[in-house]
């Protein structure tokens, strides 16, 4: 494997100096297309279609190449301290297998693991935390944080009557309040519902993107149908679609 490697590197290394379009590229100017093979990596995960994740791990790999070649040009850092500086991370994060400290479960290991990151140089629990990552899953990362010091409720049913306390004021916010008040309080709600999604053992991100998906199958079902009928989705009523949809729930297709 570490001929395969060191060919692929050698690879990307020829086209950052032969390839015109290769040579331009800054860290800035790919940062998107990062942002978007890391989600085509998830959408095969997703799909679970391991023809297309092994080939978009390969394009989020040449990312962490390609990244690491312009860093060595500029004189900031090569691959090598790349893969030296995670694989001394990860010693130093797992104590309990480098080291002599114990973890009985899940649970110590991402406690002690929080412990460590907070003497490497963050100032607060919550840094390392990405503002670019989806607000449901920021949202669930940030609480996952403060729940490793018992910043948290003590039981499930707590969190329900959050979610429920927050509701109520949404809706007298809707009743007296302005657009800001409003954002304001739907916010809340929906971070008290990231909060409860933890004590359901839930992803809320994977949650909601799954529900997305099922929306777009029985919506195009609905099109489908009213298109065999010699109608389309702008000249069909709301009662129209409606059975249809639930025509789809009870078809299966979900």
């Amino acid at each position: 494997m570490e001929n395969d490697f060191s060919r692929f590197v050698e690879i990307t290394k020829k086209l950052r100096k032969e390839c015109p379009w290769d040579r331009e590229q800054t860290h800035e100017s790919i940062r998107h297309s990062l942002l978007e093979e890391s989600y085509e990596v998830i959408e095969s995960i997703d799909s679970g279609n391991m023809t297309e994740l092994r080939n978009e791990l390969g394009d989020l790999l040449l990312h962490v190449v390609f990244h690491s070649n312009i860093a060595e040009e500029n004189g900031e850092f090569t691959l090598h301290d790349v893969i030296n500086g995670i694989s001394e991370k990860l010693i130093r994060r797992h104590p309990h297998i480098y080291g002599n400290a114990k973890a009985a479960d899940q649970g110590e290991v991402l406690e002690k693991w929080e412990k460590i990151k907070m003497s490497e140089g963050r100032t607060s629990l919550l840094d390392g935390v990405p503002r670019e990552l989806p607000a449901l899953l920021r949202a669930h990362r940030l609480t996952e944080r403060a729940s490793t010091v018992g910043f948290d409720w003590e039981k499930r049913e707590d969190a329900w009557k959050k979610v429920e306390e927050e509701l109520n004021e949404l809706h007298e916010a809707v009743r007296t309040g302005g657009k800001t008040e409003i954002e304001s309080e739907y916010g809340d709600l929906l971070f008290a519902l990231v909060n409860y999604s933890r004590f359901l053992k839930v992803n809320p991100e994977l949650a909601l993107r799954s529900t997305l998906e099922k929306f777009i199958r029985r919506f195009r079902y609905i099109e489908q149908k009213l298109k065999e009928k010699g109608s389309d989705i702008h000249s069909s009523t709301l009662p129209e679609m409606d059975a249809l949809w639930n025509e789809a729930k009870r078809n299966g297709i979900g």
